[in-house]
């Protein structure tokens, strides 16, 4: 346990960024599931706009740390990579 205020300021800090990364965290998988979720539905008009909207908060995501940058990048290759499929 903290013991000096110092610490205990620290103790809030973190739980503040912790709280605000799984919010971060949670907004990208959405927006990752609503492009699956329309590519399993094989609507590629869907599946486009869906992936326009994740594309920017998946990168977002990465540079305020809370997934490194080529995770981000890889997740965003293997989306365009499945909307491509369905788009043929």
């Amino acid at each position: 346990m903290a013991n000096t205020p110092s610490a205990k300021k620290a103790v809030r800090k973190l739980q503040r960024r912790t709280d605000v990364n799984k919010a971060r965290r949670s907004r990208m998988r959405t927006f990752i599931r609503r492009v699956e979720e329309a590519v399993a539905k094989g609507d590629a008009d869907g599946a486009r706009t869906a992936f326009l909207e994740a594309q920017p908060e998946i990168m977002r995501a990465a540079t305020k740390g809370v997934v490194h940058k080529n995770t981000a990048a890889r997740k965003i290759s293997r989306l365009n990579r499945r909307l491509k499929t369905i788009s043929a």
